[in-house]
């Protein structure tokens, strides 16, 4: 089903330190938005993704800081996004994992919308806003997919789904902590049965189906959710509801937040260098073969 990597042997933390220096040494000078998303954090997440393997990290980072350099995913607005987002189809939780982590709920039986480019914007949006309100320390999130009501006819199309894994693989690496799909009718086998050969291994294994009354599905939500917070649409004993309007004040506030965070003004504009124009045109370096 899929190509099995060879498994890197265990570096330890100064072997990690020292190829997170080699990698910001061999990006060279960053400037603006490209320096403050380059942290040892980030940096740190590119190597894992890529096996530690330096050259395949520093091209991977190098594509997505061009990326963002072209979409701009933090200068995304809620209310750009907003109608994506008036049926609940993906809302981040009020409550956190046993990490502490931001929790991102997902139900594609309420999708609203048929732009591929509203339904990627809006989860980009959600994802940059999850990230922004991780706790310190903390680098990743957990999704949870509720499939009540999900049908063929509410699903996003394949080439979709499959342009929604790319940007997630390619430019957010190590971000999931994992992703229960729950209760998935036997339909969903189908969608899935394309839409998995997209999915790379790291990212495979952090996807957990699972079904009410079933012992090993029971074990793997409670060792990542407190059952007294977790809605009930996943068996857990909290009330799921989402107040369009009052998730979108949540969000309007942190986009203060965002453009605090970032240096923009209040129209989104940087309010320094921004990107310099040398990472905006800059051609990834073909230092690897192409990961596999």
């Amino acid at each position: 089903m899929f190509r099995r990597k060879p498994q890197n042997q265990e570096i330890d933390t100064a072997e990690r330190d020292a190829k997170v220096q080699q990698l910001r040494d061999a990006l060279g000078p960053l400037s603006g938005r490209s320096l403050k998303f380059c942290t040892d954090a980030c940096l740190r997440r590119y190597l894992e993704a890529r096996n530690w393997n330096l050259g395949k990290a520093q091209k991977m980072l190098e594509e997505s800081i061009k990326w963002r350099s072209e979409y701009k995913p933090e200068e995304i607005r809620w209310h750009e996004v907003a109608h994506e987002g008036e049926t609940g189809k993906v809302s981040k939780a009020n409550f956190h994992d046993r990490e502490g982590r931001t929790v991102l709920i997902m139900r594609p039986g309420k999708q609203n919308t048929s732009s591929p480019e509203g339904n990627i914007r809006h989860l980009v949006y959600l994802m940059e806003n999850a990230i922004l309100n991780l706790p310190e320390g903390q680098e990743q999130m957990s999704w949870l997919i509720d499939f009540n009501g999900w049908s063929l006819n509410t699903n996003v199309p394949i080439k979709t789904a499959r342009d929604i894994i790319y940007i997630l693989q390619n430019h957010y690496p190590e971000r999931l902590a994992i992703v229960v799909l729950y209760s998935p009718p036997r339909i969903f086998e189908a969608f899935w049965k394309v839409v998995k050969y997209f999915v790379d291994q790291k990212t495979f294994q952090k996807i957990k189906f699972v079904y009410p009354n079933n012992k090993d599905s029971l074990e793997i939500m409670k060792s990542f959710f407190d059952t007294e917070n977790l809605p009930s649409e996943f068996g857990g004993k909290a009330t799921l509801k989402y107040d369009h309007e009052e998730f979108s004040r949540l969000m309007a506030e942190d986009d203060v937040k965002t453009a605090k965070y970032w240096g923009l003004d209040k129209n989104g504009s940087y309010e320094s260098n921004g990107y310099s124009n040398s990472e905006v045109k800059r051609e990834p370096l073909n230092l690897a073969p192409p990961a596999v």
